[in-house]
């Protein structure tokens, strides 16, 4: 039996092998940067994979490239903002699974995208270091429509003022909070995850050896020069959904 075999109907050779090159890729730059490899990902699998897949799969392959990550950097966490966010990740999931919602996508991603350039050009606003648990329920609801949100936390988690090695931990241990909640919610709504689990994990493993080639990077960068580039990726990233949005509108 060829490993292909395993994999769902709906993916070749061809698509199999591009989404284990992004994955690879998504991960290194988020560990070494900071931000940036969950919309690649994201960006990619959805010219890929079904409508009703994408979400669900790119939250599981997110879950585990962001465990993985969390891993490594396990000492680093700043563990004081995690009950809060948890909290607020729990209700938001629960809300977005059970929630019938119209909210315009150009809307949010404009909003996202203006609300992250205000936290970078100007001092982030208190209540994303007071208040964790609103930045996990807001994060969180909205991830269960349009699945990639790791902007919107890593907002929160540069308001919070820490090295890059805790920024990365630490951001990393709130992503798999939410894509675990998420997950969940999909498998309770009825989600197939069996028939995705092969193409999951190939890809968690190729994020894997992306996370360790990234590490490289983070270990060798400076914390300034790391939010140098991380506020210029960031800044980038929201322009692009500012202008996706007002396109959308």
């Amino acid at each position: 039996m060829s490993p292909l075999d395993l994999l769902p109907p709906d993916v070749g050779g061809a698509a199999f092998a591009v989404m284990l090159m992004v994955s690879f890729t998504g991960s290194f730059i988020t560990i070494a940067f900071g931000i940036g490899g969950g919309g690649l990902v994201l960006a990619v699998l959805a010219s890929l994979l079904p409508p009703a897949a994408l979400i669900p799969v790119h939250g599981a392959v997110q879950f585990g490239s962001n465990v993985t990550r969390a891993g490594l950097l396990l000492g680093q966490v700043s563990w004081r903002t995690v009950p809060g966010f948890a909290v607020g990740a729990v209700v938001g999931a629960a809300l977005g699974g059970v929630v019938v919602v119209d909210l315009p996508p150009g809307l949010v991603q404009a909003g996202v995208g203006a609300f992250l350039i205000w936290t970078i050009v100007a001092r982030p606003p208190a209540w994303l270091t007071r208040w964790p648990w609103l930045a996990g329920g807001v994060s969180t609801f909205l991830t269960m429509f349009f699945g990639a949100t790791g902007l919107f936390v890593a907002g929160f988690t540069r308001s919070l003022g820490l090295p890059r090695h805790g920024y990365v931990a630490t951001h990393a241990t709130l992503m798999t909070l939410q894509h675990g909640l998420k997950i969940a919610m999909f498998g309770l709504l009825g989600f197939a995850f069996g028939t995705w689990a092969a193409l999951a994990l190939a890809l968690i493993a190729a994020g894997f050896a992306g996370t360790l080639c990234g590490r490289l990077v983070l270990n060798r960068i400076t914390d300034t020069a790391f939010r140098r580039v991380l506020d210029v990726i960031l800044v980038l990233i929201s322009l692009r959904l500012i202008w996706a949005g007002l396109v959308a509108g």
